[in-house]
């Protein structure tokens, strides 16, 4: 059956469920001669008469009877493959990989642009991976990873697209009882960043999250000032535990200050190092479920921006 015309199959079950020549041939929406040609055709390809020629229509032999179920699970499979492939490329089904690092995850818009994706396309198989930021570029050329959401691009991006998505303002994070949190306590005058030259610094590890240690690094060498780095944290979270802890101040991503940690104050710093989001994938064309999720971060980005 393999070498046989998919819609002569298409033909044979509309006969068989008429019981009519004349009547299939109007619902195909063809010639009722053309039609009665294919079914003579599909029984010279099956060797066999599929059916009983009667005066007033047409009745199935029992070749006919038995070959009709066979017919119906060809159709209905070749149907749902295509309904299938066009719900891939329509980006409603198949599977897509994001990956993050732990800072941008922290940005409520990461978040809620996966949560947006998951409502509009519940039939995708979504895998979440967080990781430091060259990991990440390294997972999406190698085709583990569809789409991945970064602070800044490093290392190799060959053919890697990067879309900027947002910036944010980093801000001082420091214990509760530190004199940089009792002086202006509510927290509205920013901190001149050149303050914080004597003060231990505490740092998530470069290789978790260069773009921004680099940044940071490169505000105080701006603001005139070598900074103290006291300790380097695997994650942002613990880099803010060891804050609360007392053990010294850090910077970070504005975004953060919704983690509300007890024991830590927030304040502005001038000038403000700034924290960049930034979307990447693959180049080429691009379609499928990363084309939908590419979608929403462009409608929550072109929000977020007021556009």
């Amino acid at each position: 059956m393999a070498n046989i015309d998919i819609r002569l199959l298409r033909y044979f079950i509309a006969v068989a469920e008429t019981g009519h020549m004349t009547r299939a041939a109007e619902r195909l929406g063809i010639g009722q001669p053309p039609l009665s040609q294919q079914i003579r055709v599909l029984e010279t390809q099956l060797g066999v008469t599929l059916f009983d020629r009667l005066p007033r229509g047409m009745a199935l032999t029992d070749a006919g009877q038995a070959f009709l179920g066979d017919a119906y699970d060809v159709v209905r499979k070749l149907d749902q493959a295509v309904d299938d492939v066009r719900r891939v490329a329509a980006g409603v089904k198949g599977r897509l990989a994001v990956g993050f690092t732990s800072s941008s995850a922290l940005h409520p818009f990461v978040p809620a642009v996966i949560r947006a994706f998951r409502a509009d396309a519940p039939a995708v198989s979504l895998m979440l991976d967080e990781s430091s930021t060259t990991e990440l570029i390294d997972g999406l050329r190698d085709g583990q990873l569809d789409a991945v959401f970064i602070r800044q691009p490093l290392g190799d991006i060959a053919q890697i697209a990067i879309m900027p998505v947002l910036e944010e303002p980093m801000v001082l994070a420091v214990p509760s009882s530190h004199a940089l949190a009792l002086k202006g306590r509510a927290g509205k005058a920013a901190v001149p960043l050149t303050e914080l030259s004597a003060e231990k610094l505490i740092l998530y590890r470069r290789r978790t999250g260069q773009g921004l240690y680099d940044a940071i690094i490169a505000a105080c060498h701006g603001a005139g000032f070598s900074p103290n780095i006291e300790q380097e944290a695997p994650r942002l979270p613990s880099t803010l535990s060891l804050v609360a802890a007392g053990l010294g101040v850090s910077i970070v991503p504005a975004s953060l200050m919704r983690m509300q940690v007890e024991g830590i104050v927030y304040r502005p710093l001038t000038p403000a190092p700034r924290a960049p989001l930034h979307f990447a994938y693959r180049e080429g064309v691009l379609a499928g479920p990363t084309a939908r999720l590419l979608d929403h971060v462009r409608a929550a980005a072109k929000s977020e921006s007021g556009g």
